[in-house]
């Protein structure tokens, strides 16, 4: 069963930004010429409706997008990583678990083409000819790119069709999904015969709707025993389910009560979704025999069933007739894309500026920008060092500074960067 599956994500990194200067045959002492570094990959979800399973990502789990180039000479550009296209199935639900103890829902994608940057590629570094200025004609900084995201993502395939076929082991789900639809799903007499969902369209007239034979449930289903969660959630998005019924048992009404105990204990939404109760096996004696009591004893409950036979056809035509009647009226009743409320999005807070805090006699300054500037720089060299050291007062500011107790003699440290205040 490929309906679930853990994979990691990480898109790709920023290429550096170069320090470097123009040097030509007639231009000997030229101005700065380091081009910025390219955008890092995106990682992209993509709905497909040609995929109809998560196995392949059970066959490789981790998947990265190409780094950004670094500059060039010239003021060129790196080259931008290219981004990473996974494409899923429709309906597939993505949570953010790389917090195991704080997942977050991400996204529901159900819609053919929708996609979904789920992890930023880093922004490429800055060249040096963005540090020049009036006070610093042959800035010899660059910035290093971002890193990029590293995500662990759960996803999970919830199966979308209009009607699901539920019911006990046996019940002939199977047979009946064949006998409505152009189906041919696996059948035989014995228990969990289906362990994938099959689906099927059946065709009434101009219309058509999507039939799913899902899995049969058996007591305990909800805490797991037999097929239970692993079949249980599928039968969340479907919009109306027949409830199968095998007439030749002794008992089919505390068969059918059994099967909706089981949903209601998995999730009480499910039970109100609109049943149509059918009775199936009437080709069978042990259920012709039994048909006035099966009546009797569902009309105590308010019940009229419907009778049929999966496997000769009997009573098929009224069933899809009254399935396509049903669909009609929830469609009918359901809000339209108009009524349904827009999603706002909320624009992301302005950027932190510079944290300070101190360790001993040391200064320590948190910026991600002053960071990169730091990690894409020579800081070897006693020139870049200045640079840099004026570009931390220009950013961080001394009033700063002195608001965090700095003192002559104090180590001022950004990432690998000290400088003695």
């Amino acid at each position: 069963m490929f309906d679930r599956v853990k994979i990691t994500v990480k898109s790709g990194k920023g290429g550096n930004g170069l320090a470097s200067f123009r040097r030509e045959k007639f231009v000997p002492l030229g101005g700065p010429d380091g081009g910025d570094g390219g955008e890092g990959g995106d990682i992209i979800l993509l709905v497909d409706r040609n995929e109809d399973t998560l196995k392949k990502y059970y066959l490789k789990k981790e998947y990265t997008a190409d780094n950004g180039m670094p500059g060039q000479h010239r003021k060129k550009h790196g080259k931008s990583g290219k981004n990473l296209v996974l494409r899923i199935p429709p309906g597939t639900v993505i949570t953010d678990i790389t917090d195991a103890d704080k997942p977050i829902l991400v996204a529901d994608m159900d819609t053919e083409g929708e996609t979904l940057v789920i992890a930023k590629g880093g922004k490429g570094g800055l060249g040096n000819v963005h540090f020049t200025s009036s006070t610093n004609q042959v800035p010899r900084l660059a910035s290093a790119g971002e890193k990029g995201e590293e995500k662990v993502l759960q996803l999970e395939l919830k199966l979308i069709a209009d009607v699901g076929i539920i019911g006990l082991p046996n019940a002939g789900k199977s047979s009946l999904l064949a006998s409505c639809s152009g189906a041919k799903p696996r059948i035989e007499a014995y228990p969990f015969t289906t362990l994938e969902p099959e689906l099927g369209t059946v065709v009434k007239g101009k219309t058509a709707f999507v039939m799913a034979d899902i899995p049969g449930l058996i007591e305990g289903a909800a805490e797991g025993k037999g097929l239970g969660h692993e079949f249980l959630r599928h039968i969340i998005r479907t919009r109306l389910l027949i409830h199968l019924i095998d007439g030749s048992t002794e008992s089919a009404l505390e068969d059918f009560k059994m099967v909706n105990r089981e949903l209601n204990r998995y999730d009480s939404e499910l039970m109100r979704k609109k049943q149509i109760i059918v009775i199936n096996k009437i080709d069978k004696t042990e259920t012709q025999d039994r048909i006035g009591e099966i009546i009797r004893e569902f009309a105590s409950e308010g019940i009229n069933p419907l009778f049929v036979s999966a496997l000769t056809g009997e009573g098929i035509e009224g069933l899809t007739e009254r399935v396509e009647r049903q669909l009609v009226k929830i469609a009918a009743a359901e809000p339209s894309e108009a009524t349904v409320e827009e999603v706002v999005f909320k624009p992301e807070p302005l950027k932190q500026g510079p944290v300070i805090r101190r360790e001993d006699d040391v200064l320590i300054v948190e910026d991600a920008d002053l960071e990169r500037l730091v990690a894409g720089s020579d800081i070897g060299n006693s020139e870049v060092r200045r640079q840099l050291w004026k570009m931390i007062e220009r950013k961080v500011g001394i009033k700063h500074l002195e608001r965090a107790g700095v003192k002559t003699g104090d180590v001022i440290r950004v990432a690998d960067f000290n400088w003695r205040y």
